[in-house]
């Protein structure tokens, strides 16, 4: 597969905005896209205590906006300033579990906060097209292992996944204005469990296993059997950009799913390839919660037919090779003593060697 987006993105006659750039996703994202020479320009909250985009801090070049996505007239004036030509929205409340004690919040950051970046990018000619992050989650959930299509029904359980419905709500209903009015395009785009090098989020699988590893303490794991479509990030993050390419090149669809290509994998399988991994071993402690099994999703799977057909968009990484990396950039990091950013472009190496017209 090539990854043919880049000399349109690099022809851009403005930036591409990336909310949430301080985030993991969102760094990543930033740092992919210097690397492929596309200027970027970045909304966000000031990056975290220990957040990757502090560890990269000295390898990025963006210009910063730390703007709560909440502040619509904040929102409007940077749109202003920055005249960006297309916008790929990531900032949101992303955690499940921390949904259920913050559910206003949540509500009003995944769902206003998407109403405000949607409306500012209908403000400004400058952009052509807008890229909404949301989630596997949206989708009804009867817990059967199917895979979902982009077709299926939306429905949240969580106040997490239900504001993202809010927010894939706010898509369509500019969907239909950039129809009847004009406007830039809008796609949702909808991912699995996003993992790779940095992520420190509490309560995330992998980075509860690295902050046990460090530390050489047990580690607490729940729901051993839930499956979850695990991907290493850069893989929708090139879906993203592909999407982007062909929406700015005339190709029109509504919502996408970048997920593996093979089915989801347990927990606890998770967690035998992640403890192999690492160089060390640590007491791993199983705790199957009902309560929790009730707040969190048991079975996840993605059909991702139309990310590869109309996009011509495939994984570089198997389930089992982005855990494998994931831990191997932390070991890189944390025992081997390479900076975040050497790490980093070792796995960025890995993918722009693995596209045809990127060296």
């Amino acid at each position: 597969m090539e990854l043919n987006g880049v000399a349109r993105l690099l022809n851009l006659p403005g930036p591409v905005l990336i909310t949430g750039h301080t985030g993991f996703k969102g760094s990543w994202l930033t740092l992919l896209l210097q690397r492929l020479g596309v200027e970027v320009c970045g909304i966000s909250l000031p990056p975290q205590e220990n957040s990757l985009y502090l560890k990269l801090a000295s390898g990025l070049s963006i210009e910063n906006h730390f703007i709560d996505i909440r502040n619509s007239i904040l929102i409007n004036q940077t749109f202003q300033r920055l005249q960006p030509s297309a916008v790929i929205h990531l900032a949101a409340q992303p955690l499940v579990l921390e949904s259920y004690k913050s559910p206003r919040d949540t509500f009003e950051v995944n769902a206003l906060g998407t109403t405000n970046i949607l409306d500012a990018s209908f403000s400004y000619p400058s952009v052509e097209a807008v890229i909404v992050v949301t989630t596997d989650k949206v989708y009804r959930n009867n817990e059967n292992g199917k895979a979902f299509h982009e077709d299926d029904p939306l429905e949240g359980k969580d106040p997490y996944s239900s504001s993202k419905v809010a927010a894939e709500a706010a898509v369509r209903a500019w969907q239909n204005i950039s129809k009847v009015s004009s406007g830039p395009k809008v796609v949702s785009v909808r991912a699995g469990n996003v993992i790779g090098g940095g992520d420190w989020a509490t309560g995330r699988l992998l980075p509860d296993l690295i902050r046990g590893f460090e530390a050489n303490s047990p580690v607490d794991i729940r729901n051993s059997k839930s499956t979850r479509p695990w991907q290493h990030v850069l893989d929708p993050l090139t879906g993203y950009l592909l999407a982007l390419e062909h929406l700015l090149n005339g190709s029109n669809f509504d919502a996408l799913n970048f997920g593996p290509s093979s089915k989801s994998i347990p927990v606890a399988e998770v967690v035998t390839i992640a403890t192999s991994a690492w160089p060390s071993q640590v007491k791993i402690n199983f705790q199957e919660s009902l309560e929790k099994n009730e707040l969190e999703a048991t079975k996840l799977e993605l059909d991702s037919t139309n990310a590869r057909q109309l996009l011509n968009w495939t994984p570089k990484w198997s389930q089992h090779e982005s855990i494998t990396a994931t831990i191997k950039w932390w070991d890189r990091v944390l025992n081997k003593k390479m900076t975040a950013l050497e790490s980093c472009n070792l796995d960025l190496d890995f993918l722009l060697n693995n596209y045809n017209d990127i060296k």
